[in-house]
């Protein structure tokens, strides 16, 4: 391998890994600015939640969406095009004058996110051969994805109290745009299928995100109208009809399926999707929760909260760079069982904090051992899934 090539693979890693990093951390970054935000717009405490949640919907709803184009259309061009759209919806955000305004442009952000996620994991998966390279690579952008989620705590807290709640999204265009013009130059024009042009499977994109959306909603909505009420149970049934048309579509309509339902026949994909969705459920709600605790409950500033987690960071950035090469000495289930268990036992202890704890009793020890079990969690899990997917 020259050494020009050596180049451009590690500038590719880097930039893959700092993309990824950025689209993590705007789903946190936002939860130590969130009660500036509801004052300056007037939000709602009901209300509030959906700062997090329109971005991480349209995030979850059009990933497999973005994963698609990237094979239609080559990854090149999706990774700008994705990163321009994530990065003009920052400067929307940050510009935003009132909760409709600031709540629109998060869903649009969440959609450039979408886009532009998958493709940083086809663009890895087609530089670095599989093995020891590839590992590596994976090890790096599974941690950056971990340490993005406990770091956009601490930068938004300090974005927030040296600037204003504006700043946790203008961050992202100085950013977004260096990401974008090195991408122009490192990562090749990739090859579309030709066969495969046109079948956009745009249904069932439309009706995992609409099934998301509608079931979040309803969740959300019973702190207003009870988990009993004729229009829970109404907005609940709705939101699970259309995800089970989503599954319909993928298994009998969709020429080329976003998510071909014969891919969960395969045991490691299958395990380690499951795995991910509760690490997500885990993690983004136990950042969520605390930024709110430390705030309104203990009377924390912005900049004290965000210093108070940043530990998190430190544990989680140790920890993946300890996963890489526990998995290859130990093997990669092992690393990610002690992992599962350090996060489970975490947040069994962060479940008995109480309005009158501190946060040297009841929140550092804690949220030391779920961060680092989720650092060793994060990186392996990448590696078993991705373990003899074919180029």
């Amino acid at each position: 391998m020259t050494f020009i090539e050596t180049h451009r693979r590690q500038v590719i890693l880097w930039l893959c890994c700092t993309v990824q990093f950025m689209v993590i951390m705007d789903i946190s970054i936002v939860n130590v600015a969130l009660p500036s935000i509801a004052r300056d717009l007037r939000f709602a405490a009901p209300d509030l939640q959906w700062v997090v949640n329109a971005y991480t919907l349209a995030l979850a709803g059009f990933l497999l969406l973005g994963g698609r184009a990237s094979d239609l259309w080559g990854p090149r061009l999706v990774f700008i095009g994705g990163l321009a759209l994530f990065t003009g919806a920052s400067l929307a955000c940050g510009l935003a004058q009132t909760s409709g305004e600031l709540l629109a442009a998060r869903g649009t952000q969440g959609l450039g996110a979408a886009v532009v996620a998958p493709t940083t994991l086809s663009i890895l998966m087609t530089t670095f051969s599989e093995g020891p390279q590839r590992n590596r690579a994976l090890g790096i952008w599974g941690a950056s994805a971990g340490l993005g989620g406990a770091a956009g705590s601490v930068v938004g807290g300090a974005l927030t109290a040296w600037l204003s709640w504006r700043w946790v999204f203008f961050i992202n265009v100085p950013v977004g745009v260096a990401m974008a013009l090195v991408a122009l130059r490192a990562v090749m024009t990739g090859r579309h299928s030709d066969e495969a042009r046109g079948a956009f499977d745009a249904a069932g994109a439309l009706t995992a995100t609409a099934g998301l959306v509608v079931l979040t909603y309803g969740i959300v909505g019973t702190h207003t109208h009870g988990w009993g009420s004729a229009h829970t149970l109404a907005t609940l049934s709705l939101g699970l009809a259309l995800l089970g048309c989503f599954v319909i579509i993928e298994r009998f309509v969709a020429r080329e399926p976003l998510v071909p339902l014969k891919i969960f026949r395969t045991r490691a994909v299958a395990g380690t999707n499951l795995v991910v969705f509760f690490m997500g459920a885990t993690a983004f709600g136990m950042w969520y929760f605390l930024s709110l605790y430390l705030q309104n409950v203990l009377g924390f500033s912005a900049l004290r909260a965000g210093a108070a987690l940043l530990p998190m960071s430190l544990a989680i950035m140790l920890a993946s760079r300890l996963a890489g090469r526990l998995s290859a000495r130990l093997g990669p289930g092992r690393v990610l069982a002690v992992g599962l268990s350090l996060t489970a036992v975490g947040m069994l202890l962060l479940s008995r904090v109480s309005p009158a704890g501190s946060f040297w009793t009841e929140v550092f020890g804690p949220t030391l051992m779920t961060s680092f079990g989720l650092g060793l969690a994060f990186v392996t899990v990448t590696i078993v899934a991705m373990s003899g997917v074919s180029h």
